[in-house]
């Protein structure tokens, strides 16, 4: 910190990013000149060829005692003459907007990026948390869509992983075929319920946040009836005897996100706390 910062990402900038940005300025400057210098050409040039052609018709009637009242030969040539001169001054104003050349680069702001596992090591605290997170996240996923699928399947279900299709939702859960059978009771005319559209959200006990994507919300919006945001807290791995626990939580989100928002973080507890047990 203590050294010149700003000097070495001008250095950089000057090195790596200027000559690539002017490039690719250059070829997309280049590309709209090009067609504009055709446009001005096409166009200037048939009124100059219009102009030229009617003081050459106006000075032969002129000549023939047969003068134009409106307008002379002499004025249509200079008509001409001037069009001329404005196609001249244009082509040359296009060919000056040919030259780039790039301005030294000026430093706006700065950002100091710091690892939280070094800042916790400096301060002489254990491994941060959110690094077992990071290198749990595979096992988590997977106890989570095995622990959906079967409380999906001990509810009269038929879950489908379809995870990998990128839909909006993680699991396509199907009612199984109710029995005729007038004995049967409450368990079997749950099975004649709809599709569910299961999306699954595994964390390791004691995470504060979840992410959910725009296409999985939106997806959530149009399907309210269908849609089920599955919340499974997973035990830590040193946990082997702990079970997955699962709530259920049905039309989760409110509004559609912004335009160029990619995904949204939710308080975890707060989820949890709207959720009940699997229904």
């Amino acid at each position: 910190m203590r050294e010149d910062l700003e000097a070495k990402a001008k250095s950089y900038a000057i090195a790596h990013l200027v000559p690539q940005h002017l490039q690719e300025l250059k070829q997309r400057k280049e590309e709209l000149i090009a067609k504009t210098m055709t446009a001005v050409k096409d166009r200037l040039t048939k009124e100059i060829n219009y102009w030229d052609h009617r003081a050459e018709e106006l000075k032969m009637q002129e000549e023939a005692g047969k003068p134009n009242a409106k307008i002379n030969s002499g004025k249509a040539r200079q008509r001409a003459d001037d069009l001329q001169a404005r196609l001249m001054q244009r082509l040359e104003e296009l060919e000056q907007e040919r030259r780039l050349s790039p301005l030294p680069p000026v430093v706006v702001g700065g950002a100091l990026v710091v690892s939280v596992g070094l800042l916790q090591r400096m301060q002489g605290k254990q491994q941060a948390t959110t690094a077992i997170f990071a290198r749990e996240t595979e096992r988590v996923e997977k106890a989570a869509m095995t622990a959906v699928m079967e409380v999906e399947r001990n509810l009269g279900y038929e879950p489908i992983n379809v995870s990998h299709q990128k839909c909006g939702y993680d699991i396509e859960s199907r009612p199984l075929t109710p029995s005729p059978s007038p004995n049967l009771g409450e368990g079997s005319r749950r099975r004649g319920e709809g599709l569910r559209f299961i999306e699954v959200k595994g964390r390791i006990t004691g995470a504060k946040t979840v992410t959910v994507t725009k296409n999985e919300i939106i997806t959530a919006l149009n399907k309210p009836d269908n849609f089920i945001l599955a919340l499974v807290q997973v035990p830590l791995a040193e946990d082997m005897e702990g079970n997955c626990s699962i709530h259920y939580l049905r039309r989760p989100f409110h509004k559609e996100p912004d335009f160029a928002v990619t995904s949204v973080n939710y308080d975890w507890l707060e989820l949890w706390q709207q959720g009940t047990e699997p229904f």
